[in-house]
């Protein structure tokens, strides 16, 4: 028996060897070793380097440590795989069923550029970000009343901050306590001017910035009047900068400038608060809260907190559900409509700690000289 034994093993090998599913496999190994040769930047296209961001259709996103540039928008086409730097940029341009095209500039260098080809799994377009992964309390400093922060980088110091849905937005927001400002019919532009009319005397509301219109040179855009702190609002836009804020002037007994704010105002008539949240040009958003001053014309600031990881939506959007709790529309910092495609809205509810404008008052210890 042993002599058949191992002749059927061998007769088994010989046939294992011939089969020809074993040599098209081989084949397709072998293509698919060809295909994935070893290749270098200079193998995919050169092309004018990106010198003006604005040109840009989309930027993308990743966080992996490492990424892959094809050739071609095909997976089976040569690759490249390069160590990701935070301080690359990756500009789209094209979109296709699995891939992005993307010009990019070695060593953030403009003259040296290629084009190249990255998977849609690997990267995130700038239209298609939300907030899953970022902390939403993150902070780059802060200022309760007079006292700065640049040391605490975290909101739960001063309440918390939580993601919540378009509905419960959209429930809230129909029971907010913020004051509407309404247009005050005694002011009228008049001759590229302001006036604020009563008893048949006109008062010009002297211009704090120059603003280039259809219409002329205006002082700025008139919002409407806060019932509450009897303070006429402007929104100002400088000619020659990118900030755009709100000015309050007292027309009584003449106008004059009172306060701006940063942001659309969102006014507590109850506390006489001024607050708003507005994108930062810098880093990230401001929220601002401060108290105004009827007798001095002034505020006194409350709150300053400046956010990393988002931007504002639509700032005339946010409100205040009660004396604790605001609401905003926001937007991942980087964020972006392009191509038709709009920029993932999402909404956000910041809880101030109850008692964290109230002064605590230190009482003293009649006992505190006893002796021991």
């Amino acid at each position: 028996m042993k002599p058949i034994y191992y002749f059927f093993i061998s007769s088994t090998v010989v046939l294992m060897g011939c089969n020809p599913q074993n040599k098209s496999s081989e084949n397709q190994k072998a293509e698919t070793e060809v295909s994935q040769k070893i290749i270098t930047f200079a193998d995919f296209k050169k092309i004018k380097g990106v010198d003006n961001v604005q040109e840009v259709p989309f930027q993308l996103f990743t966080k992996l440590d490492s990424v892959r540039f094809f050739v071609s928008p095909n997976k089976t086409a040569a690759h490249l795989k390069i160590a990701y730097n935070k301080l690359d940029n990756y500009y789209g341009f094209e979109e296709f069923d699995d891939f992005y095209s993307i010009h990019y500039s070695i060593n953030n260098t403009i003259s040296n550029s290629i084009e190249a080809f990255v998977l849609k799994s690997e990267f995130t377009a700038s239209f298609d970000l939300t907030l899953k992964g970022l902390d939403l309390y993150e902070i780059r400093s802060s200022t309760l009343k007079d006292s700065q922060d640049f040391k605490n980088k975290s909101f739960s110091k001063y309440g918390t901050i939580t993601e919540v849905s378009e509905q419960e937005f959209k429930t809230a927001s129909a029971h907010q306590i913020d004051e509407a400002l309404v247009k005050n019919p005694q002011v009228k532009l008049k001759d590229n001017n302001w006036i604020y009319t009563e008893n048949s005397k006109e008062t010009v509301i002297t211009q704090h910035e120059n603003v280039s219109t259809e219409d002329g040179t205006l002082s700025n855009e008139y919002i409407g009047q806060s019932p509450s702190l009897h303070l006429e609002v402007f929104k100002e836009n400088p000619v020659e900068t990118t900030d755009v804020y709100y000015s309050f002037y007292n027309v009584k007994p003449t106008a004059g400038f009172s306060l701006f704010t940063g942001g659309y105002p969102h006014i507590l008539p109850s506390k006489n608060w001024i607050s708003y949240i507005g994108s930062n040009n810098d880093v990230g958003s401001n929220f601002d809260i401060s108290t105004y001053v009827e007798q001095s014309h002034t505020q006194e600031n409350l709150l300053y907190v400046n956010f990393t990881n988002f931007k504002i939506g639509d700032e005339t959007k946010a409100f205040w559900a009660d004396d604790e709790t605001f609401y905003a529309e926001i937007y991942p910092t980087n964020s972006a409509s392009s191509n038709g495609k709009k920029q993932k809205a999402a909404f956000i509810k910041i809880k101030l700690k109850a008692d964290l404008f109230r002064m605590k008052k230190k009482y003293p210890n009649p006992y505190s000289n006893w002796p021991n």
